[in-house]
Protein backbone atom coordinates (compact mmCIF):
# COMPACT_ATOMS: atom_id res chain seq x y z
CA UNK A 1 0.00 0.00 0.00
CA UNK A 2 1.41 3.65 -0.76
CA UNK A 3 2.01 5.80 1.45
CA UNK A 4 -0.32 9.03 0.90
CA UNK A 5 1.29 12.66 0.83
CA UNK A 6 0.13 16.24 1.14
CA UNK A 7 1.95 19.20 -0.01
CA UNK A 8 1.19 22.58 2.30
CA UNK A 9 2.24 25.49 0.31
CA UNK A 10 2.99 25.69 -3.41
CA UNK A 11 5.87 27.82 -3.70
CA UNK A 12 9.93 26.59 -5.21
CA UNK A 13 9.68 23.70 -2.63
CA UNK A 14 6.46 22.96 -2.89
CA UNK A 15 6.46 22.51 -6.63
CA UNK A 16 10.02 20.93 -6.38
CA UNK A 17 7.64 17.90 -3.90
CA UNK A 18 5.38 18.05 -6.68
CA UNK A 19 8.05 16.76 -8.79
CA UNK A 20 10.25 14.61 -7.24
CA UNK A 21 7.25 12.59 -6.13
CA UNK A 22 6.83 10.93 -9.55
CA UNK A 23 10.15 9.35 -8.77
CA UNK A 24 8.97 7.27 -5.60
CA UNK A 25 6.46 4.40 -6.73
CA UNK A 26 5.60 3.68 -3.03
CA UNK A 27 4.22 7.09 -2.06
CA UNK A 28 1.48 9.25 -3.51
CA UNK A 29 0.44 12.73 -3.34
CA UNK A 30 -3.05 13.15 -2.46
CA UNK A 31 -3.30 16.61 -2.62
CA UNK A 32 -1.52 20.34 -2.71
CA UNK A 33 -2.75 22.74 0.08
CA UNK A 34 -2.76 26.40 0.20
CA UNK A 35 -3.98 29.70 1.49
CA UNK A 36 -4.41 31.09 -2.13
CA UNK A 37 -7.57 29.92 -4.44
CA UNK A 38 -6.22 26.82 -5.33
CA UNK A 39 -7.63 26.81 -9.09
CA UNK A 40 -5.27 29.74 -8.97
CA UNK A 41 -2.48 27.19 -9.25
CA UNK A 42 -0.84 25.79 -11.97
CA UNK A 43 -0.65 22.23 -11.56
CA UNK A 44 -2.37 18.96 -12.58
CA UNK A 45 -2.56 17.36 -9.01
CA UNK A 46 -5.03 18.20 -7.23
CA UNK A 47 -5.69 21.32 -4.80
CA UNK A 48 -7.48 22.37 -2.03
CA UNK A 49 -7.62 25.11 0.21
CA UNK A 50 -5.89 25.35 3.40
CA UNK A 51 -9.20 25.03 5.31
CA UNK A 52 -9.56 21.40 3.82
CA UNK A 53 -7.18 19.47 6.05
CA UNK A 54 -8.90 19.34 8.94
CA UNK A 55 -11.14 17.03 6.66
CA UNK A 56 -8.06 15.21 5.38
CA UNK A 57 -6.70 13.39 8.73
CA UNK A 58 -7.66 9.75 7.56
CA UNK A 59 -6.45 10.36 3.71
CA UNK A 60 -3.12 11.41 4.00
CA UNK A 61 0.26 9.77 6.15
CA UNK A 62 2.67 12.48 6.27
CA UNK A 63 2.05 16.32 5.41
CA UNK A 64 5.32 17.73 3.56
CA UNK A 65 5.34 21.22 5.24
CA UNK A 66 7.00 23.77 2.29
CA UNK A 67 6.27 27.33 4.13
CA UNK A 68 9.21 29.70 4.79
CA UNK A 69 11.53 29.58 8.03
CA UNK A 70 11.44 32.81 8.91
CA UNK A 71 7.50 33.00 9.89
CA UNK A 72 5.54 29.88 8.76
CA UNK A 73 7.04 26.80 10.09
CA UNK A 74 7.49 28.28 13.52
CA UNK A 75 4.32 29.71 14.05
CA UNK A 76 1.86 27.16 12.08
CA UNK A 77 4.21 23.16 11.82
CA UNK A 78 3.37 22.53 15.64
CA UNK A 79 -0.36 22.97 14.96
CA UNK A 80 -0.30 20.41 11.61
CA UNK A 81 1.66 18.31 13.99
CA UNK A 82 -0.98 17.53 16.56
CA UNK A 83 -3.56 15.67 13.45
CA UNK A 84 -1.14 14.58 11.07
CA UNK A 85 2.53 12.86 10.44
CA UNK A 86 4.64 15.94 9.21
CA UNK A 87 8.59 16.75 7.39
CA UNK A 88 9.97 19.96 7.41
CA UNK A 89 12.58 22.19 5.98
CA UNK A 90 13.12 24.48 9.12
CA UNK A 91 16.58 25.87 7.82
CA UNK A 92 17.20 28.29 11.37
CA UNK A 93 19.71 26.41 12.82
CA UNK A 94 19.69 28.45 15.79
CA UNK A 95 16.04 27.84 16.72
CA UNK A 96 16.26 24.24 15.70
CA UNK A 97 16.47 22.85 19.55
CA UNK A 98 13.05 25.20 20.68
CA UNK A 99 11.26 23.76 17.10
CA UNK A 100 12.28 20.46 18.01
CA UNK A 101 10.76 20.95 21.59
CA UNK A 102 7.69 22.24 19.88
CA UNK A 103 7.07 19.65 17.41
CA UNK A 104 7.45 16.91 19.90
CA UNK A 105 5.41 18.19 22.44
CA UNK A 106 2.72 18.68 19.69
CA UNK A 107 3.73 15.38 17.59
CA UNK A 108 3.53 13.08 20.39
CA UNK A 109 0.59 14.57 22.05
CA UNK A 110 -1.17 13.50 18.89
CA UNK A 111 0.57 10.06 18.71
CA UNK A 112 2.02 11.27 15.23
CA UNK A 113 5.83 11.92 13.89
CA UNK A 114 7.80 14.87 12.93
CA UNK A 115 10.34 15.30 10.86
CA UNK A 116 12.69 18.23 11.40
CA UNK A 117 15.16 20.36 9.33
CA UNK A 118 15.16 18.17 6.75
CA UNK A 119 17.18 19.10 3.23
CA UNK A 120 20.98 19.71 2.58
CA UNK A 121 21.86 21.98 5.69
CA UNK A 122 20.62 21.42 8.34
CA UNK A 123 20.48 17.65 6.46
CA UNK A 124 22.76 15.96 4.36
CA UNK A 125 25.05 18.33 5.68
CA UNK A 126 24.38 17.58 9.65
CA UNK A 127 24.66 14.10 8.89
CA UNK A 128 28.25 14.18 7.51
CA UNK A 129 29.39 16.35 10.03
CA UNK A 130 28.23 13.60 12.45
CA UNK A 131 29.96 10.92 10.58
CA UNK A 132 33.11 12.87 9.68
CA UNK A 133 32.97 14.31 13.62
CA UNK A 134 32.76 10.58 14.79
CA UNK A 135 35.12 8.93 12.28
CA UNK A 136 38.01 11.76 13.30
CA UNK A 137 37.85 13.11 16.57
CA UNK A 138 41.03 14.54 16.68
CA UNK A 139 40.54 17.40 14.22
CA UNK A 140 38.39 20.52 13.26
CA UNK A 141 35.21 20.33 10.99
CA UNK A 142 34.25 23.14 8.10
CA UNK A 143 31.26 24.23 6.54
CA UNK A 144 31.04 26.54 3.77
CA UNK A 145 27.83 27.44 2.31
CA UNK A 146 27.51 28.34 -1.79
CA UNK A 147 27.92 30.47 -3.51
CA UNK A 148 24.30 30.23 -4.40
CA UNK A 149 20.97 31.27 -3.76
CA UNK A 150 19.55 30.61 -0.61
CA UNK A 151 15.62 30.00 -0.77
CA UNK A 152 15.07 30.55 3.25
CA UNK A 153 17.08 34.30 2.95
CA UNK A 154 15.52 35.09 0.11
CA UNK A 155 12.12 34.43 1.76
CA UNK A 156 12.86 36.29 4.93
CA UNK A 157 13.73 39.35 2.84
CA UNK A 158 10.75 38.98 1.04
CA UNK A 159 8.47 39.28 4.09
CA UNK A 160 10.13 42.76 5.12
CA UNK A 161 7.56 45.59 4.15
CA UNK A 162 8.43 47.12 1.06
CA UNK A 163 10.56 44.38 -0.47
CA UNK A 164 8.16 43.32 -3.82
CA UNK A 165 11.24 40.77 -4.81
CA UNK A 166 14.38 39.52 -3.41
CA UNK A 167 17.21 37.41 -4.27
CA UNK A 168 19.64 36.47 -1.65
CA UNK A 169 23.26 34.61 -2.48
CA UNK A 170 25.93 33.00 0.13
CA UNK A 171 29.42 33.50 -0.98
CA UNK A 172 32.19 31.08 0.74
CA UNK A 173 35.54 32.29 1.14
CA UNK A 174 37.43 30.45 -1.48
CA UNK A 175 40.44 31.04 0.08
CA UNK A 176 40.04 29.65 3.16
CA UNK A 177 38.87 26.57 1.12
CA UNK A 178 42.04 26.43 -0.53
CA UNK A 179 43.81 26.54 2.72
CA UNK A 180 41.85 23.93 4.48
CA UNK A 181 43.04 21.49 1.71
CA UNK A 182 45.97 22.37 1.60
CA UNK A 183 46.74 21.79 5.34
CA UNK A 184 47.47 24.84 6.34
CA UNK A 185 45.94 26.63 9.97
CA UNK A 186 42.74 28.75 9.16
CA UNK A 187 40.94 31.36 11.85
CA UNK A 188 37.56 29.83 11.00
CA UNK A 189 34.24 30.40 11.86
CA UNK A 190 30.68 30.70 9.63
CA UNK A 191 30.01 34.39 9.68
CA UNK A 192 34.04 35.43 8.73
CA UNK A 193 34.16 32.73 6.57
CA UNK A 194 31.01 33.89 3.90
CA UNK A 195 29.14 37.46 3.08
CA UNK A 196 25.80 37.92 1.87
CA UNK A 197 24.66 39.55 -1.07
CA UNK A 198 21.03 40.64 -1.76
CA UNK A 199 19.51 41.92 -4.82
CA UNK A 200 16.07 43.43 -3.75
CA UNK A 201 13.13 44.81 -5.93
CA UNK A 202 10.94 48.00 -3.71
CA UNK A 203 7.69 48.02 -3.63
CA UNK A 204 6.71 51.46 -5.07
CA UNK A 205 7.06 54.30 -2.67
CA UNK A 206 9.35 52.48 -0.03
CA UNK A 207 12.71 53.75 1.53
CA UNK A 208 15.61 51.86 0.46
CA UNK A 209 17.26 53.36 3.90
CA UNK A 210 14.93 51.18 6.00
CA UNK A 211 14.87 47.88 3.85
CA UNK A 212 18.62 47.87 3.92
CA UNK A 213 18.82 48.68 7.59
CA UNK A 214 16.08 45.61 8.43
CA UNK A 215 18.07 43.57 6.33
CA UNK A 216 21.56 43.87 7.99
CA UNK A 217 20.07 43.41 11.30
CA UNK A 218 18.07 40.45 10.45
CA UNK A 219 19.00 37.96 13.64
CA UNK A 220 19.54 34.93 12.50
CA UNK A 221 19.65 35.47 9.03
CA UNK A 222 22.43 38.78 8.19
CA UNK A 223 23.91 39.86 11.16
CA UNK A 224 26.60 39.74 12.24
CA UNK A 225 27.68 38.32 8.62
CA UNK A 226 29.15 41.13 6.35
CA UNK A 227 26.20 41.89 4.00
CA UNK A 228 25.73 43.77 0.63
CA UNK A 229 22.41 45.03 -0.60
CA UNK A 230 21.49 46.00 -3.53
CA UNK A 231 18.42 47.60 -5.04
CA UNK A 232 17.63 46.55 -8.70
CA UNK A 233 14.85 47.08 -11.01
CA UNK A 234 11.91 44.25 -11.60
CA UNK A 235 13.69 43.69 -15.20
CA UNK A 236 16.82 43.26 -13.98
CA UNK A 237 15.92 40.83 -11.62
CA UNK A 238 13.41 38.71 -13.98
CA UNK A 239 16.74 38.67 -16.30
CA UNK A 240 19.69 37.95 -13.65
CA UNK A 241 18.25 36.49 -10.83
CA UNK A 242 15.78 33.52 -10.83
CA UNK A 243 18.29 30.58 -11.19
CA UNK A 244 18.26 28.67 -8.04
CA UNK A 245 21.52 27.16 -7.81
CA UNK A 246 23.06 26.59 -5.03
CA UNK A 247 25.74 24.04 -3.00
CA UNK A 248 28.53 23.99 -0.66
CA UNK A 249 31.48 21.90 1.28
CA UNK A 250 31.50 20.16 4.35
CA UNK A 251 35.12 19.45 5.31
CA UNK A 252 36.77 17.69 8.35
CA UNK A 253 40.37 17.42 9.02
CA UNK A 254 40.99 15.12 11.65
CA UNK A 255 44.63 13.75 12.89
CA UNK A 256 45.55 10.30 13.41
CA UNK A 257 49.15 10.38 15.32
CA UNK A 258 51.68 12.38 12.19
CA UNK A 259 49.18 11.17 9.64
CA UNK A 260 46.49 13.75 8.26
CA UNK A 261 43.18 12.93 6.66
CA UNK A 262 40.51 15.14 4.85
CA UNK A 263 37.07 14.26 4.89
CA UNK A 264 35.18 16.19 2.40
CA UNK A 265 31.12 16.33 0.99
CA UNK A 266 30.30 18.54 -1.72
CA UNK A 267 27.30 19.37 -2.92
CA UNK A 268 26.50 21.27 -6.94
CA UNK A 269 23.02 21.65 -6.81
CA UNK A 270 21.24 22.89 -10.31
CA UNK A 271 18.30 23.39 -8.24
CA UNK A 272 18.19 24.19 -4.53
CA UNK A 273 14.07 23.69 -4.29
CA UNK A 274 14.06 20.43 -5.86
CA UNK A 275 17.26 18.83 -3.70
CA UNK A 276 15.77 20.31 -0.42
CA UNK A 277 12.59 18.30 -1.62
CA UNK A 278 14.36 14.99 -2.25
CA UNK A 279 15.19 14.93 1.25
CA UNK A 280 12.44 15.55 2.69
CA UNK A 281 10.97 13.14 0.49
CA UNK A 282 12.60 10.45 1.44
CA UNK A 283 12.18 11.54 4.84
CA UNK A 284 8.16 11.13 4.43
CA UNK A 285 9.17 7.50 3.88
CA UNK A 286 10.95 7.30 6.83
CA UNK A 287 8.02 9.14 8.77
CA UNK A 288 5.63 6.38 8.09
CA UNK A 289 7.71 3.65 8.94
CA UNK A 290 8.26 5.25 12.34
CA UNK A 291 4.56 6.04 12.51
CA UNK A 292 3.97 2.03 11.74
CA UNK A 293 6.57 1.16 14.72
CA UNK A 294 4.56 3.48 16.95
CA UNK A 295 8.02 5.22 17.58
CA UNK A 296 5.79 8.69 17.89
CA UNK A 297 7.08 12.28 18.12
CA UNK A 298 10.22 14.38 16.61
CA UNK A 299 12.85 13.09 15.17
CA UNK A 300 15.78 14.84 13.93
CA UNK A 301 17.54 13.71 10.55
CA UNK A 302 20.16 12.20 12.72
CA UNK A 303 17.23 9.88 14.77
CA UNK A 304 16.40 8.12 10.95
CA UNK A 305 17.48 4.61 9.99
CA UNK A 306 19.34 5.08 6.78
CA UNK A 307 17.18 2.02 5.27
CA UNK A 308 14.44 4.09 6.27
CA UNK A 309 14.56 6.44 3.24
CA UNK A 310 14.93 4.29 0.60
CA UNK A 311 11.96 1.43 -0.83
CA UNK A 312 14.14 -1.35 -0.38
CA UNK A 313 14.44 -4.31 2.21
CA UNK A 314 17.43 -4.62 4.71
CA UNK A 315 18.42 -7.96 2.09
CA UNK A 316 18.36 -5.82 -1.23
CA UNK A 317 20.67 -2.98 0.38
CA UNK A 318 22.91 -5.83 1.98
CA UNK A 319 23.40 -7.54 -1.07
CA UNK A 320 23.06 -4.49 -3.49
CA UNK A 321 24.97 -1.54 -1.32
CA UNK A 322 27.08 -3.33 1.39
Amino acid sequence: MKTKVGIVGYGNLGRGVEKVLQYHDDLELVGIFTRRDPDSLDTASRAYHMDALEKKTNDIDVLILCGGSATDIPETAHMYAKNFSTVDCYDNHRDMPNHFKRMNEAATGGENVSIIGTGWDPGVFSVQKLYSEALLPNGESYTFWGPGLSQGHSDAVRRLDGVKLAAQYTMPSSEMIKEIEDGRDVSYDKFSSHHRVVYVVLEEGADADIVRESIITMPDYFEPYETEVHFISESEYNKNHTQLRHGGHVIRRGYTGDNTHTYKTTLDLDSNPEFTASVAVACARAAKRFMDARQFGAKSIFDIPPMYLLNESRESLIERLL
